[in-house]
């Protein structure tokens, strides 16, 4: 069943309303444009009727207030008024709402407007799907190609990917991180995670197949695929406006994924909070699958070996909390990742 969020500072027109859609819909009611972020923040609705005229904070403002969230910026929302002027209508329309409807509303028309909305809605979500699912084939694929070129193997960039979205499960379900992760964030992490290396195009095969340690210039520019990677994903994406999230999270990871809790990590050095939170995942993540594979210069590691190693570095190479999701994901990282590799 649809969930629905009533918003009316009257509790009378909160009332009738809920009565004319309860038994159609999973109905919630806010007093108050307060209250309705507050109930927003816990689970977004399905669709949202506001009311114009509140006080403190009107239906404008607390619309302006639901889209600085992400994650709630795809709930229509129809706006419920007692005035019928176009003036206002238009100001509601370019305010973002997706609909207008005039007090006292009607029953049938008022259920005709949320399932035509509600309609929309699922034929949007479903040709997002669709062209996220080709984007993250490309994405998979592109990946594939540059781990070939390091570990002459494919199921890198997949594995690199399940590992990320373990962690952060991990993290979410363990509220070590409030206000840096959600559900949105962890996903697009996990979508991101494969192109973590793809500065290593740039990087020649003398250094990147080198089957013995590297010397200090060579290291040096190892070092460079962190920006370049960055830099071709802050080109590729800037013109692509609806991958602006996927675009921040993807230049973070593949910057800063080098970074070390202790900041004697490159390319900037950063050390403990100021490292940005994904890239910490991304740093187990990248370290723990590279452990994992055959190189050039080293054979693969048992996954028990491999998971000392992420251990050892808890407070050092990474951020605690992350080597204690690590910890926590290590039945799932060997039933998923390993196996399935």
């Amino acid at each position: 069943m649809k969930h629905i969020l009533i918003v009316d500072d009257n509790l009378t027109n909160l009332e009738q309303i809920s009565i004319q859609i309860e038994d159609l819909y999973d109905v919630s009611l806010a007093k108050s444009g307060a209250q309705a972020l507050q109930i927003c923040g816990k689970a977004a609705p399905d669709l949202i009727l506001l009311d114009i005229e509140m006080p403190e904070m009107d239906g404008f403002a607390t619309l302006a207030r639901l889209r600085e969230d992400a994650s709630n910026r795809s709930i229509p929302v129809i706006f419920l008024t007692a005035s019928h002027d176009v003036k206002t209508e238009l100001k509601c329309l370019k305010a973002g709402a997706s609909d207008f409807i005039g007090k006292p509303a009607e029953r049938d028309i008022l259920i005709h407007r949320i399932e035509t909305h509600l309609a929309l809605v699922e034929a949007d979500g479903n040709v997002d799907a669709r062209a996220r699912d080709l984007e993250d084939a490309l994405i998979t694929s592109f990946a594939d190609i540059i781990e070939h070129r390091n570990a002459k193997s494919f199921g890198g960039s997949r594995r690199s990917a399940r590992i990320v979205r373990a962690l952060a499960d991990e993290l979410l379900a363990s509220g070590s991180c409030p206000g840096q992760l959600n559900g949105l964030s962890a996903d697009m992490m996990a979508r991101a995670a494969p192109l973590h290396d793809i500065g290593k195009i740039g990087i020649s095969d003398f250094i990147l197949l080198k089957p013995s340690l590297l010397n200090d210039d060579e290291f040096n520019v190892m070092k460079t695929h962190t920006t370049v990677g960055a830099e071709i994903l802050r080109r590729a994406f800037e013109e692509v406006p609806r991958c602006a999230g996927f675009r921040e999270f993807a230049v973070t990871m593949a910057l800063s994924h080098h970074e070390r809790w202790d900041g004697k990590g490159y390319p900037d050095g950063l050390a403990g909070d100021a490292i940005p939170f994904c890239a910490r995942i991304m740093a187990v993540a990248d370290v723990f699958d590279a452990l994992l594979d055959a190189r050039t210069y080293k054979e693969p590691l048992p996954f028990s070996e491999a998971a000392l190693v992420i251990a050892g570095g808890r407070g050092t190479a990474f951020d605690p909390r992350v080597v204690d999701a690590f910890q926590a994901a290590q039945p799932r990282l060997s039933a998923e990742t390993v196996a399935s590799a």
